[in-house]
């Protein structure tokens, strides 16, 4: 490929026979801009960015050095040719911070300039390559990982990084940094500090984008919980020596590497107890074994009647009771998840009962869900909680104490029998009336059309199901008053912006 050329001199004869005197061609490079001063050089940037900036020191407006720390601020790749006069350069040579490719002397010297201009494009080919070869690193580890290799392929991976050979006794662990709290200190500090330190055994480290880092560990023999403890001990000195909050989880032993993806994927899999046990802990399965997995009861109909009476207080306290008094470190994190679960559903039934919007619009369920997934803590999941039960409470109201008599009769009767073959048409012989009348009625004062309200209705019992049963999605179909599996999906879809089998799966974790 071509590399880009910006040339900058003050002086347009000079500008011209610096054109002239080089065959770009054959540099393998096209000249894109030429700039008589740093201000004109840095709107042409902006039109179009270039690998190689060949510049004058002295130049009016902006001079070159100014031009190169603008640039530099810009572009961490480009290269940087300066062309000074006598005087000028050890004024030059103090933008060595630069990054500079060399410093060549008026009159120019044209069998000089072309060595350091091809310098320039051979640095920039080692760094493209640099950058592709770790793409394709990073790639291949998460295929790795992730188990998309065929066997072929993960044999030869296997054998390129050296990982090949079978270890008596390994784990993996995955080490979540809290990023607000690196400050200065860089992700690439933390990886090279465990490289220096930590020297008992064999230790591979590896980035897992954005705020991950995954270890194996090998030794010589099984060692249980002596691992965890090693690991405190690792995840103390970090705190201490970088002030990162740090959160480590650890995969059970495994003695192949071919079982590393799965190893990854356990130990990925107790994340999910930085929720309860918080930064600054580490944990394994045997450390998790005896928590409990108890059923944390939800009163719904006191939240609810706490939420439409607007109480905020006593909203507020109900919270705080669940996750203060049944929230703690012998907490099973499933637990956790399903008693948020049915939170998030109560919360979203009197949105929909109130027609009440929310981020997400009409798929506010899955964002509220999505939302409470990233938490990570307890007092982010309560705020979450809290910010919506707020919201709603500021922005409830009663509108169905100004629905006429008979929109309030359908509207109980929809509640009580959404499960039967209703329409509009039936419904307006019940109550003698027109049939596009009544819907006419019905969209003004409910504010959408019957058959979308029933729609919703049954959708609403089915989300239920779906986040506080084990019933089968054909089976809850059916109980909500869908005959066909198929539309169930695809009605289910186009209310919540996600499938009845998707919700499952959040709801497993």
């Amino acid at each position: 490929m071509m590399k880009k050329v910006m040339l900058v001199e003050d002086e347009d004869f000079i500008l011209q026979g610096i054109k002239n005197i080089i065959d770009w061609g054959a540099l393998g490079m096209t000249i894109v801009h030429m700039a008589q001063d740093g201000l004109e050089a840095l709107a042409c940037w902006e039109k179009e960015e270039v690998d190689i900036v060949v510049s004058d020191i002295s130049m009016p407006r902006m001079g070159g050095l100014a031009l190169m720390e603008r640039l530099r601020e810009k572009s961490k790749r480009v290269r940087f040719i300066i062309l000074t006069g006598y005087d000028e350069f050890e004024y030059a040579r103090a933008a060595i911070h630069l990054e500079v490719e060399n410093y060549i002397l008026k009159p120019i010297d044209e069998e000089l300039l072309e060595k350091t201009l091809l310098s320039a494009a051979a640095k920039l080919e080692e760094r493209e390559h640099a950058d592709m070869e770790q793409i394709d690193v990073k790639t291949d580890l998460m295929r790795f990982l992730n188990d998309k290799m065929d066997s072929r392929e993960q044999v030869l991976y296997l054998k390129e990084t050296g990982l090949s050979a079978k270890s008596p006794c390994s784990y993996a662990a995955v080490m979540k940094l809290k990023m607000d709290s690196l400050g200065e200190t860089k992700l690439t500090d933390v990886m090279r500090w465990l490289w220096q330190t930590v020297t008992e055994q064999e230790i591979r480290i590896y980035h897992l984008p954005p705020d991950s880092i995954l270890l194996t560990l090998s030794f010589m023999s099984e060692r249980g919980r002596e691992v965890r403890k090693y690991l405190m001990e690792v995840l103390n000195q970090i705190e201490n020596r970088f002030g990162i909050q740090i959160f480590i989880s650890i995969s059970p032993s495994f003695m192949d590497f071919t079982e590393m993806p799965q190893a990854y994927r356990e130990a990925l899999q107790l994340q999910k107890y930085l929720v309860i046990d918080g930064y600054g802990s580490c944990v394994d399965g045997e450390y998790i074994n005896n928590r409990k997995s108890m059923d944390i009861a939800v009163d719904a109909d006191r939240l609810q009647r706490l939420i439409i009476q607007k109480d905020k207080a006593g909203a507020l306290t109900f919270l705080e009771d669940l996750f203060v008094n049944h929230v703690n470190r012998e907490l099973e994190a499933d637990a956790l998840l399903q008693m948020c679960l049915r939170i998030a559903g109560i919360i979203h039934g009197i949105r929909e009962e109130y027609k009440l919007a929310g981020r997400g619009g009409k798929h506010h369920l899955y964002h509220l869900i999505e939302e409470m997934n990233h938490a990570e803590d307890i007092v982010q999941i309560k705020s979450v909680f809290s910010g919506e039960i707020m919201d709603i409470i500021d922005s409830i109201h009663t509108e169905e104490s100004h629905y006429t008599p008979v929109i309030k009769q359908i509207l109980a009767e929809v509640r009580e029998n959404y499960r039967e073959d209703m329409n509009l048409k039936t419904l307006a012989y019940k109550y003698h009336m027109n049939t596009s009348y009544l819907g006419q009625v019905f969209q003004k004062e409910v504010g959408c059309s019957f058959a979308q309200y029933l729609s919703n209705t049954k959708n609403s019992k089915a989300k239920d199901l779906i986040l506080s049963t084990n019933m089968r999605i054909n089976d809850i179909a059916k109980e909500v008053g869908y005959p066909d599996t198929s539309y169930f999906y695809r009605k289910f879809k186009q209310c919540y912006g996600v499938s009845p089998a998707s919700l499952r799966e959040i709801k497993k974790y």
